[in-house]
Protein backbone atom coordinates (compact mmCIF):
# COMPACT_ATOMS: atom_id res chain seq x y z
CA UNK A 1 0.00 0.00 0.00
CA UNK A 2 1.47 3.40 -0.99
CA UNK A 3 2.66 5.58 1.85
CA UNK A 4 0.64 8.76 2.45
CA UNK A 5 2.12 12.23 1.97
CA UNK A 6 3.74 13.78 5.06
CA UNK A 7 1.13 15.12 7.48
CA UNK A 8 2.95 18.45 7.77
CA UNK A 9 2.75 18.94 4.00
CA UNK A 10 -0.95 18.07 3.93
CA UNK A 11 -1.53 20.64 6.66
CA UNK A 12 0.39 23.34 4.77
CA UNK A 13 -1.44 22.67 1.53
CA UNK A 14 -4.84 22.64 3.26
CA UNK A 15 -4.04 25.88 5.04
CA UNK A 16 -3.41 27.57 1.69
CA UNK A 17 -6.24 25.81 -0.20
CA UNK A 18 -3.80 23.87 -2.38
CA UNK A 19 -4.66 20.32 -1.32
CA UNK A 20 -5.66 19.47 -4.91
CA UNK A 21 -1.94 19.12 -5.66
CA UNK A 22 -1.98 15.74 -3.93
CA UNK A 23 -4.87 14.29 -5.97
CA UNK A 24 -2.47 12.14 -8.00
CA UNK A 25 -0.19 11.19 -5.10
CA UNK A 26 -1.15 7.50 -5.15
CA UNK A 27 -0.27 7.24 -8.85
CA UNK A 28 3.32 8.42 -8.36
CA UNK A 29 6.23 6.05 -7.91
CA UNK A 30 8.69 6.62 -5.03
CA UNK A 31 11.20 8.62 -7.09
CA UNK A 32 8.45 10.84 -8.53
CA UNK A 33 7.15 11.49 -5.02
CA UNK A 34 10.61 12.47 -3.84
CA UNK A 35 10.98 15.00 -6.66
CA UNK A 36 7.47 16.35 -6.10
CA UNK A 37 8.03 16.72 -2.35
CA UNK A 38 11.20 18.71 -3.01
CA UNK A 39 9.28 20.97 -5.39
CA UNK A 40 6.47 21.57 -2.90
CA UNK A 41 8.80 22.07 0.05
CA UNK A 42 10.61 24.87 -1.77
CA UNK A 43 7.41 26.91 -2.24
CA UNK A 44 6.67 29.97 -0.15
CA UNK A 45 2.88 29.71 -0.03
CA UNK A 46 2.50 32.89 2.00
CA UNK A 47 4.41 34.86 -0.64
CA UNK A 48 2.37 33.32 -3.45
CA UNK A 49 -0.83 34.14 -1.60
CA UNK A 50 0.26 37.73 -1.12
CA UNK A 51 1.14 38.10 -4.81
CA UNK A 52 -2.16 36.57 -5.80
CA UNK A 53 -4.07 38.93 -3.51
CA UNK A 54 -2.45 41.90 -5.26
CA UNK A 55 -3.66 40.71 -8.67
CA UNK A 56 -7.27 41.00 -7.56
CA UNK A 57 -7.09 44.32 -5.78
CA UNK A 58 -6.33 47.90 -6.64
CA UNK A 59 -2.75 48.18 -5.46
CA UNK A 60 -1.61 51.27 -3.64
CA UNK A 61 1.39 51.36 -5.97
CA UNK A 62 1.20 53.70 -8.93
CA UNK A 63 0.29 51.99 -12.20
CA UNK A 64 3.14 51.82 -14.76
CA UNK A 65 1.17 53.82 -17.35
CA UNK A 66 0.65 56.68 -14.88
CA UNK A 67 4.32 56.62 -13.95
CA UNK A 68 5.28 56.77 -17.63
CA UNK A 69 3.33 60.01 -18.04
CA UNK A 70 5.49 61.65 -15.39
CA UNK A 71 8.77 60.39 -16.82
CA UNK A 72 11.61 62.68 -17.82
CA UNK A 73 14.94 62.08 -19.52
CA UNK A 74 17.66 60.70 -17.22
CA UNK A 75 19.62 63.49 -15.56
CA UNK A 76 22.80 61.54 -14.78
CA UNK A 77 23.56 60.74 -18.39
CA UNK A 78 26.73 60.47 -20.49
CA UNK A 79 25.96 60.85 -24.20
CA UNK A 80 28.17 59.73 -27.07
CA UNK A 81 31.16 62.09 -27.35
CA UNK A 82 30.59 65.16 -29.48
CA UNK A 83 33.61 67.33 -28.69
CA UNK A 84 37.36 67.03 -27.97
CA UNK A 85 36.66 67.49 -24.26
CA UNK A 86 34.12 64.66 -24.24
CA UNK A 87 36.57 62.44 -26.12
CA UNK A 88 39.22 63.23 -23.50
CA UNK A 89 36.77 62.33 -20.72
CA UNK A 90 36.08 59.03 -22.46
CA UNK A 91 39.80 58.25 -22.76
CA UNK A 92 40.25 58.96 -19.05
CA UNK A 93 37.29 56.72 -18.20
CA UNK A 94 38.86 53.97 -20.32
CA UNK A 95 42.16 54.35 -18.46
CA UNK A 96 40.36 54.04 -15.11
CA UNK A 97 38.41 51.02 -16.32
CA UNK A 98 41.57 49.27 -17.53
CA UNK A 99 43.08 49.84 -14.08
CA UNK A 100 40.04 48.31 -12.35
CA UNK A 101 40.43 45.24 -14.55
CA UNK A 102 44.17 45.02 -13.91
CA UNK A 103 43.53 45.29 -10.16
CA UNK A 104 41.25 42.23 -10.32
CA UNK A 105 38.21 44.15 -9.09
CA UNK A 106 35.83 43.18 -11.91
CA UNK A 107 33.79 40.02 -12.47
CA UNK A 108 31.40 39.09 -15.29
CA UNK A 109 27.81 37.88 -15.02
CA UNK A 110 26.48 36.25 -18.19
CA UNK A 111 22.73 35.63 -18.26
CA UNK A 112 22.21 32.43 -20.25
CA UNK A 113 18.98 30.84 -19.06
CA UNK A 114 17.06 31.13 -22.32
CA UNK A 115 16.35 28.43 -24.87
CA UNK A 116 16.67 28.99 -28.61
CA UNK A 117 13.03 28.03 -29.21
CA UNK A 118 12.11 31.25 -31.04
CA UNK A 119 15.02 30.61 -33.38
CA UNK A 120 13.87 27.06 -34.11
CA UNK A 121 16.85 25.82 -32.08
CA UNK A 122 16.20 23.18 -29.43
CA UNK A 123 19.19 23.95 -27.21
CA UNK A 124 20.39 26.73 -24.89
CA UNK A 125 20.45 29.96 -26.89
CA UNK A 126 24.15 30.43 -26.10
CA UNK A 127 24.89 27.38 -28.25
CA UNK A 128 23.35 29.01 -31.33
CA UNK A 129 25.89 29.40 -34.19
CA UNK A 130 26.14 33.08 -35.09
CA UNK A 131 29.68 33.82 -36.34
CA UNK A 132 29.19 35.22 -39.88
CA UNK A 133 32.25 33.36 -41.23
CA UNK A 134 33.31 30.95 -38.47
CA UNK A 135 29.80 29.85 -37.45
CA UNK A 136 31.03 30.10 -33.85
CA UNK A 137 28.36 30.16 -31.15
CA UNK A 138 27.10 33.07 -29.09
CA UNK A 139 28.91 31.56 -26.11
CA UNK A 140 32.23 31.44 -27.95
CA UNK A 141 32.09 34.97 -29.35
CA UNK A 142 31.28 36.48 -25.96
CA UNK A 143 33.64 34.32 -23.92
CA UNK A 144 36.55 35.00 -26.27
CA UNK A 145 36.07 38.67 -25.41
CA UNK A 146 36.40 37.82 -21.72
CA UNK A 147 39.55 35.78 -22.42
CA UNK A 148 41.07 38.60 -24.47
CA UNK A 149 40.17 41.13 -21.80
CA UNK A 150 41.80 38.94 -19.14
CA UNK A 151 44.99 38.70 -21.20
CA UNK A 152 45.12 42.43 -21.74
CA UNK A 153 44.60 43.10 -18.02
CA UNK A 154 47.04 40.40 -16.95
CA UNK A 155 44.54 38.85 -14.54
CA UNK A 156 41.91 36.12 -14.50
CA UNK A 157 38.45 37.69 -14.59
CA UNK A 158 35.90 35.65 -12.57
CA UNK A 159 33.04 34.50 -14.79
CA UNK A 160 29.55 33.77 -13.40
CA UNK A 161 27.03 32.10 -15.72
CA UNK A 162 23.33 32.14 -14.81
CA UNK A 163 21.50 29.20 -16.33
CA UNK A 164 17.98 27.81 -15.86
CA UNK A 165 16.56 24.35 -15.30
CA UNK A 166 16.13 24.13 -19.08
CA UNK A 167 19.74 25.04 -19.93
CA UNK A 168 21.89 24.19 -16.89
CA UNK A 169 23.19 20.68 -17.60
CA UNK A 170 23.61 21.15 -21.35
CA UNK A 171 25.44 24.45 -20.84
CA UNK A 172 27.95 22.93 -18.42
CA UNK A 173 28.50 19.99 -20.77
CA UNK A 174 29.01 22.37 -23.72
CA UNK A 175 31.61 24.41 -21.82
CA UNK A 176 33.46 21.22 -20.94
CA UNK A 177 33.41 19.95 -24.53
CA UNK A 178 35.03 23.21 -25.65
CA UNK A 179 37.53 23.45 -22.78
CA UNK A 180 35.71 26.51 -21.48
CA UNK A 181 36.67 28.40 -24.66
CA UNK A 182 39.99 29.36 -23.08
CA UNK A 183 38.61 30.54 -19.74
CA UNK A 184 40.36 29.41 -16.57
CA UNK A 185 37.96 26.71 -15.39
CA UNK A 186 38.63 27.59 -11.75
CA UNK A 187 37.29 31.10 -12.38
CA UNK A 188 33.95 29.93 -13.83
CA UNK A 189 30.87 29.43 -11.67
CA UNK A 190 27.48 28.24 -12.94
CA UNK A 191 24.38 29.06 -10.95
CA UNK A 192 20.78 28.20 -11.64
CA UNK A 193 17.94 30.72 -11.89
CA UNK A 194 14.94 30.01 -9.68
CA UNK A 195 11.34 29.30 -10.67
CA UNK A 196 7.88 30.45 -9.71
CA UNK A 197 4.68 28.39 -10.06
CA UNK A 198 1.84 29.33 -12.40
CA UNK A 199 -1.42 30.08 -10.58
CA UNK A 200 -4.92 29.64 -11.98
CA UNK A 201 -6.31 33.15 -12.45
CA UNK A 202 -9.83 32.11 -11.50
CA UNK A 203 -9.29 29.91 -8.46
CA UNK A 204 -5.88 30.89 -7.14
CA UNK A 205 -4.79 27.27 -7.22
CA UNK A 206 -1.37 26.19 -8.41
CA UNK A 207 -1.37 24.39 -11.75
CA UNK A 208 0.18 21.02 -12.52
CA UNK A 209 2.04 20.38 -15.76
CA UNK A 210 1.78 16.62 -15.14
CA UNK A 211 0.95 14.38 -12.19
CA UNK A 212 3.54 15.17 -9.54
CA UNK A 213 4.99 18.13 -11.41
CA UNK A 214 4.11 21.79 -10.94
CA UNK A 215 3.65 24.13 -13.89
CA UNK A 216 6.58 26.48 -13.32
CA UNK A 217 8.54 29.11 -15.22
CA UNK A 218 11.79 31.00 -14.52
CA UNK A 219 11.45 33.82 -12.00
CA UNK A 220 12.91 36.47 -14.33
CA UNK A 221 16.42 37.90 -14.61
CA UNK A 222 15.75 39.63 -11.30
CA UNK A 223 15.84 36.16 -9.78
CA UNK A 224 19.60 36.44 -10.22
CA UNK A 225 19.92 37.94 -6.75
CA UNK A 226 18.34 35.02 -4.91
CA UNK A 227 20.19 32.57 -7.14
CA UNK A 228 23.56 34.19 -6.39
CA UNK A 229 22.82 34.13 -2.70
CA UNK A 230 21.66 30.52 -2.71
CA UNK A 231 24.82 29.44 -4.54
CA UNK A 232 26.94 31.50 -2.08
CA UNK A 233 28.49 33.34 -5.00
CA UNK A 234 28.37 36.77 -3.40
CA UNK A 235 30.75 35.28 -0.83
CA UNK A 236 32.84 33.90 -3.70
CA UNK A 237 33.03 37.37 -5.26
CA UNK A 238 34.09 38.94 -1.99
CA UNK A 239 36.79 36.32 -1.44
CA UNK A 240 38.14 36.94 -4.95
CA UNK A 241 38.27 40.70 -4.38
CA UNK A 242 35.56 41.43 -6.95
CA UNK A 243 33.93 44.80 -6.29
CA UNK A 244 32.15 45.38 -9.62
CA UNK A 245 30.04 43.04 -11.74
CA UNK A 246 29.72 43.50 -15.49
CA UNK A 247 26.30 42.09 -16.45
CA UNK A 248 25.16 41.21 -19.96
CA UNK A 249 22.92 38.74 -21.76
CA UNK A 250 23.92 35.92 -24.07
CA UNK A 251 21.77 36.99 -27.03
CA UNK A 252 23.82 40.09 -27.98
CA UNK A 253 27.06 38.99 -29.70
CA UNK A 254 28.21 42.59 -30.26
CA UNK A 255 28.05 43.55 -26.58
CA UNK A 256 31.41 44.93 -25.45
CA UNK A 257 32.31 42.67 -22.53
CA UNK A 258 33.99 44.47 -19.62
CA UNK A 259 34.04 47.75 -21.55
CA UNK A 260 36.71 49.83 -19.74
CA UNK A 261 34.94 53.08 -20.66
CA UNK A 262 31.73 51.93 -18.99
CA UNK A 263 33.58 50.69 -15.91
CA UNK A 264 35.55 53.92 -15.65
CA UNK A 265 32.51 56.19 -15.88
CA UNK A 266 30.66 53.99 -13.36
CA UNK A 267 33.36 54.51 -10.75
CA UNK A 268 34.08 58.15 -11.62
CA UNK A 269 30.42 59.04 -11.08
CA UNK A 270 30.18 57.17 -7.78
CA UNK A 271 27.38 54.96 -9.10
CA UNK A 272 26.18 51.74 -7.47
CA UNK A 273 24.49 50.64 -10.70
CA UNK A 274 25.02 51.91 -14.22
CA UNK A 275 23.19 50.95 -17.38
CA UNK A 276 23.99 51.25 -21.09
CA UNK A 277 21.42 52.63 -23.51
CA UNK A 278 21.13 53.21 -27.24
CA UNK A 279 19.01 55.67 -29.19
CA UNK A 280 15.75 54.03 -30.22
CA UNK A 281 15.15 53.83 -33.96
CA UNK A 282 11.55 54.92 -33.55
CA UNK A 283 8.84 55.43 -30.96
CA UNK A 284 7.44 52.01 -31.90
CA UNK A 285 10.64 50.03 -31.29
CA UNK A 286 9.93 47.40 -28.65
CA UNK A 287 12.53 48.32 -26.04
CA UNK A 288 12.38 49.25 -22.40
CA UNK A 289 13.17 52.93 -21.91
CA UNK A 290 15.45 54.41 -19.25
CA UNK A 291 13.87 57.48 -17.65
CA UNK A 292 13.79 59.49 -14.44
CA UNK A 293 10.58 59.64 -12.41
CA UNK A 294 10.64 62.04 -9.46
CA UNK A 295 14.41 62.17 -9.78
CA UNK A 296 14.74 58.38 -9.61
CA UNK A 297 16.29 56.50 -12.54
CA UNK A 298 14.30 53.48 -13.68
CA UNK A 299 13.32 51.45 -16.73
CA UNK A 300 9.78 51.39 -18.07
CA UNK A 301 8.86 48.37 -20.17
CA UNK A 302 7.69 49.15 -23.71
CA UNK A 303 4.36 47.47 -22.93
CA UNK A 304 3.82 49.95 -20.08
CA UNK A 305 4.62 53.02 -22.18
CA UNK A 306 1.46 54.59 -23.69
CA UNK A 307 1.79 55.22 -27.42
CA UNK A 308 1.32 58.97 -27.09
CA UNK A 309 4.03 59.20 -24.42
CA UNK A 310 6.44 57.06 -26.47
CA UNK A 311 5.91 59.42 -29.43
CA UNK A 312 6.62 62.64 -27.50
CA UNK A 313 9.44 64.78 -28.90
CA UNK A 314 11.58 67.64 -27.63
CA UNK A 315 11.99 71.10 -29.19
CA UNK A 316 14.43 69.73 -31.78
CA UNK A 317 12.00 67.02 -32.89
CA UNK A 318 13.96 64.17 -31.28
CA UNK A 319 12.23 61.51 -29.19
CA UNK A 320 11.91 62.61 -25.59
CA UNK A 321 12.15 59.01 -24.39
CA UNK A 322 14.93 57.84 -26.68
CA UNK A 323 17.13 55.88 -24.25
CA UNK A 324 16.49 52.23 -25.09
CA UNK A 325 17.76 49.66 -22.60
CA UNK A 326 20.46 47.25 -23.80
CA UNK A 327 20.31 45.04 -20.67
CA UNK A 328 24.01 45.77 -20.07
CA UNK A 329 24.73 46.92 -16.52
CA UNK A 330 27.51 47.41 -14.02
CA UNK A 331 26.73 46.67 -10.36
CA UNK A 332 28.65 47.32 -7.20
CA UNK A 333 28.87 44.02 -5.36
CA UNK A 334 27.80 45.85 -2.19
CA UNK A 335 24.50 46.82 -3.85
CA UNK A 336 23.78 43.17 -4.66
CA UNK A 337 24.59 42.24 -1.07
CA UNK A 338 22.22 44.91 0.20
CA UNK A 339 19.45 43.66 -2.09
CA UNK A 340 19.84 40.13 -0.76
CA UNK A 341 20.20 41.11 2.89
CA UNK A 342 16.49 40.97 3.69
CA UNK A 343 15.81 44.69 4.10
CA UNK A 344 15.22 45.32 0.39
CA UNK A 345 13.72 43.12 -2.32
CA UNK A 346 12.91 43.54 -5.98
CA UNK A 347 9.17 43.46 -6.66
CA UNK A 348 7.46 40.69 -8.58
CA UNK A 349 5.74 41.59 -11.83
CA UNK A 350 2.57 39.73 -12.77
CA UNK A 351 1.78 38.50 -16.29
CA UNK A 352 -1.55 37.01 -17.39
CA UNK A 353 -0.59 34.13 -19.73
CA UNK A 354 -1.81 30.96 -21.41
CA UNK A 355 -0.48 28.00 -19.44
CA UNK A 356 -1.08 24.34 -20.24
CA UNK A 357 -2.10 22.20 -17.27
CA UNK A 358 -3.71 18.92 -16.30
CA UNK A 359 -7.15 19.02 -14.74
CA UNK A 360 -8.36 16.96 -11.78
CA UNK A 361 -9.14 14.08 -14.14
CA UNK A 362 -5.55 14.06 -15.36
CA UNK A 363 -6.48 15.45 -18.79
CA UNK A 364 -4.18 17.96 -20.47
CA UNK A 365 -5.84 21.33 -21.02
CA UNK A 366 -4.49 23.78 -23.60
CA UNK A 367 -6.23 27.13 -23.08
CA UNK A 368 -6.72 29.44 -26.05
CA UNK A 369 -6.96 32.50 -23.77
CA UNK A 370 -4.84 33.62 -20.80
CA UNK A 371 -5.79 31.46 -17.84
CA UNK A 372 -2.99 31.85 -15.32
CA UNK A 373 -0.69 34.28 -13.58
CA UNK A 374 3.09 34.07 -13.87
CA UNK A 375 5.40 35.98 -11.55
CA UNK A 376 8.88 37.28 -12.31
CA UNK A 377 11.39 39.84 -11.12
CA UNK A 378 13.37 42.25 -13.31
CA UNK A 379 16.97 43.05 -12.46
CA UNK A 380 16.63 46.60 -13.75
CA UNK A 381 14.36 47.38 -10.78
CA UNK A 382 17.60 47.50 -8.79
CA UNK A 383 18.13 50.95 -10.34
CA UNK A 384 15.59 52.44 -7.94
CA UNK A 385 17.68 51.21 -4.99
CA UNK A 386 21.05 52.29 -6.39
CA UNK A 387 22.79 55.43 -5.23
CA UNK A 388 23.94 57.67 -8.07
CA UNK A 389 22.59 55.51 -10.91
CA UNK A 390 24.37 56.39 -14.16
CA UNK A 391 23.15 56.07 -17.76
CA UNK A 392 25.75 55.74 -20.53
CA UNK A 393 24.88 55.99 -24.21
CA UNK A 394 26.45 53.40 -26.53
CA UNK A 395 26.74 53.26 -30.32
CA UNK A 396 24.09 50.83 -31.57
CA UNK A 397 26.12 49.88 -34.65
CA UNK A 398 29.07 48.84 -32.50
CA UNK A 399 27.40 47.35 -29.43
CA UNK A 400 23.82 46.23 -29.91
CA UNK A 401 22.59 43.66 -32.41
CA UNK A 402 20.71 41.00 -30.44
CA UNK A 403 19.44 37.67 -31.71
CA UNK A 404 15.83 37.40 -30.59
CA UNK A 405 13.71 36.43 -33.61
CA UNK A 406 14.02 33.79 -36.33
CA UNK A 407 13.62 36.40 -39.08
CA UNK A 408 13.18 40.13 -39.55
CA UNK A 409 14.49 42.60 -36.98
CA UNK A 410 16.88 41.31 -34.30
CA UNK A 411 17.41 38.03 -36.13
CA UNK A 412 20.51 35.96 -36.94
CA UNK A 413 20.56 37.58 -40.38
CA UNK A 414 20.63 41.15 -39.05
CA UNK A 415 23.12 40.31 -36.30
CA UNK A 416 25.58 38.68 -38.72
CA UNK A 417 25.17 41.62 -41.10
CA UNK A 418 25.94 44.10 -38.32
CA UNK A 419 28.99 42.14 -37.12
CA UNK A 420 30.40 42.03 -40.65
CA UNK A 421 29.81 45.76 -41.16
CA UNK A 422 31.52 46.53 -37.85
CA UNK A 423 34.58 44.39 -38.58
CA UNK A 424 34.86 45.61 -42.17
CA UNK A 425 34.89 49.14 -40.76
CA UNK A 426 37.75 48.21 -38.44
CA UNK A 427 39.77 46.87 -41.38
CA UNK A 428 39.21 49.97 -43.49
CA UNK A 429 40.07 52.16 -40.49
CA UNK A 430 43.39 50.29 -40.34
CA UNK A 431 44.00 51.14 -44.00
CA UNK A 432 43.12 47.75 -45.47
CA UNK A 433 41.05 47.27 -48.60
CA UNK A 434 38.38 44.64 -49.20
CA UNK A 435 35.46 44.18 -51.59
CA UNK A 436 32.14 45.79 -50.71
CA UNK A 437 29.87 43.29 -49.02
CA UNK A 438 32.71 40.88 -48.25
CA UNK A 439 32.09 38.40 -45.44
CA UNK A 440 34.26 39.51 -42.52
CA UNK A 441 34.80 38.24 -38.99
CA UNK A 442 37.49 39.18 -36.48
CA UNK A 443 37.90 37.04 -33.39
CA UNK A 444 38.27 38.98 -30.13
CA UNK A 445 41.41 36.89 -29.55
CA UNK A 446 42.91 38.54 -32.64
CA UNK A 447 41.71 42.07 -31.91
CA UNK A 448 39.30 43.35 -29.28
CA UNK A 449 38.72 46.66 -31.04
CA UNK A 450 39.72 48.84 -33.98
CA UNK A 451 42.73 50.29 -32.15
CA UNK A 452 44.21 46.85 -31.47
CA UNK A 453 43.61 45.80 -35.07
CA UNK A 454 45.59 48.80 -36.36
CA UNK A 455 48.65 47.39 -34.63
CA UNK A 456 48.31 44.11 -36.51
CA UNK A 457 47.25 45.13 -40.03
CA UNK A 458 49.53 47.15 -42.29
CA UNK A 459 47.99 50.02 -44.21
CA UNK A 460 47.39 48.96 -47.79
CA UNK A 461 46.79 45.30 -46.95
CA UNK A 462 44.38 43.82 -49.49
CA UNK A 463 41.78 41.21 -48.62
CA UNK A 464 39.86 39.27 -51.24
CA UNK A 465 36.95 37.00 -50.36
CA UNK A 466 35.84 35.87 -46.90
CA UNK A 467 37.99 37.26 -44.08
CA UNK A 468 38.25 35.30 -40.84
CA UNK A 469 41.00 36.72 -38.64
CA UNK A 470 41.77 34.49 -35.69
CA UNK A 471 44.62 34.07 -33.26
Amino acid sequence: MPSPPPAELVQRLTQHDQQHLLDSWDKLNPSEREVFLAQLSALDFAEIGSLLAETGTTSADEKPEARARRAAQPRKLVRLPNSPQEMAERHEASRQGEQLLADGKVGIILVAGGQGSRLGFDHPKGMFPIGPVSDNTLFQLLIEQAVARSRRAGVTIPYYVMTSDATHDETIEFFGQHEYFGLDESAVRFFRQGNMPAVDAGTGRLLLAAPGRLAISPDGHGGMLAALQQAQLLDDMRERGVEYLYYHQVDNPTAVVCDPVFLGFHVAHGSEMSTKVIAKRSAEERMGVVVDVDGQTQIIEYSDMPDDVAAMTDDSGELLHWAGSTAIHVFNRELLERLTGGELALPFHVAHKQVEFIDRDGQLQQPKEPNAYKFERFIFDALTHARGALVLEADRAAEFSPVKNASGADSPETSRRDMMALHAGWLRQAGATLPEGADVEISPLYALDADELQGKISAGTEFDGPVNLRE
